[in-house]
């Protein structure tokens, strides 16, 4: 995939997106974002890529928890014994990569619409507020080629102004 072949160069051009973003106001920044969001998704297909269940794994909550547990017709033990872990910051997440939800075939989720909170949210690159969100969206945007493209329209749209 094109995206990934040099991610080093990706990831430095990103970073520097992301310290340019640093000076602009956070409404004029929330405002591109949420625009260009909606127009890469327009046009976007994640199950052609789905590197984000790949290898990356959701904080999940305690609401989706419940949900899992209702999608997957099992009970907590069943969950924490297989599936959910504590991660060093405390936070539950899936103990394996790629998710134990994904079909690696189809690169479909098996419990899309119960998915946790954090995942249909994916890219996160609409949240308002963006800019108190930058750390994320720089990692997310060398994970997910939709978030780069958002990135990277943004900047420019900022840029040309």
């Amino acid at each position: 995939m094109e995206f990934f072949e040099n991610l080093e160069k990706l990831q430095a051009e990103i970073s520097e997106k992301i310290d340019a973003f640093r000076e602009v106001q956070s409404s004029v920044l929330d405002e591109q974002f949420d625009r260009y969001h909606h127009v890469v998704f327009e046009k976007t297909n994640c199950l052609t890529c789905a590197n984000c269940c790949k290898n990356y794994s959701p904080i999940i909550e305690q609401e989706d928890i419940e949900r899992i547990q209702k999608a997957l017709n099992v009970d907590g033990k069943y969950l924490f014994d297989n599936l959910i872990e504590m991660d060093e910051d405390g936070d539950f997440v899936f103990k394996s990569q790629p998710c134990p939800m994904l079909d690696i075939d189809s690169n479909k989720c098996k419990i899309y619409a119960d998915r946790p909170q954090a995942c249909a949210e994916y890219p996160h690159t609409n949240m308002k507020r963006i800019k108190k969100h930058l750390e994320l969206l720089e990692t997310n945007a060398s994970i997910c080629p939709a978030a780069n493209e958002i990135l990277d329209k943004v900047h420019s749209a900022l840029s040309s102004k």
